[in-house]
């Protein structure tokens, strides 16, 4: 267990990143959600054929969510405003300030349709660079994934629920919603 909490863990498992959320947690795109208002205090996880087991019970999946970004018409895009090296792992917590930006930038690219590749490999280069659920995040984000605040965030703009899906982005977690919309914001800039 990389980090267990009462609305969230986070597992590695062979070096990969997965998430089990209650409902009142950040519906990360890599993580199993569940409906409970808390989780279950759990020691123990390991894998038995293909299923999930925390503390013997297994895991059930009763759904697949769609985490893909919208699609979003945009005639140019602004540049990433600061340098990967300088964003990748920069910050604290479970999801440093820059690797949120980052992930915001490239969600926003994916959005539209447009390739990055450069940016692309300079950021999957520094994956080792910061933490286990920062860098599947990342790597969410490079595959156009998203948590639903950010995707409702990018359906609403230019509409009435622009204002209000800005405010909901921004509150996610300590920082996460204000750097995601700072890495939207640089790439809707141009």
């Amino acid at each position: 267990m990389l980090h267990r909490g009462p609305h969230a863990l986070y597992l590695d498992l062979d070096g990969r990143c997965l998430g089990v959320v209650a409902a009142s947690a950040v519906q990360v795109p890599c993580a199993l959600r569940t409906r409970l208002p808390v989780l279950p205090a759990a020691a123990e996880a390991r894998v038995e054929a293909g299923v999930l087991h925390l503390d013997g019970v297994p895991l059930r999946v009763g759904r697949i969510c769609d985490a893909a970004v919208p699609a979003l018409e945009r005639d140019a895009l602004g540049p990433l405003g600061a340098a990967v090296a300088d964003l990748v792992g920069a910050g604290d917590g479970l999801t440093p300030y820059g690797d949120d930006v980052l992930c915001g930038w490239l969600a926003v690219h994916r959005a539209t349709g447009r390739a990055t590749p450069s940016v692309d490999a300079a950021v999957r280069d520094r994956l080792d660079r910061t933490t286990s659920l920062s860098a599947a995040l990342l790597d969410c984000a490079l595959h156009g994934e998203v948590i639903p605040e950010f995707a409702a965030y990018l359906a609403a703009l230019g509409t009435a629920d622009e204002g209000p899906a800005t405010a909901t982005l921004r509150a996610v977690g300590h920082s996460s919603g204000a750097g995601l919309l700072q890495g939207a914001q640089w790439a809707l800039a141009a």
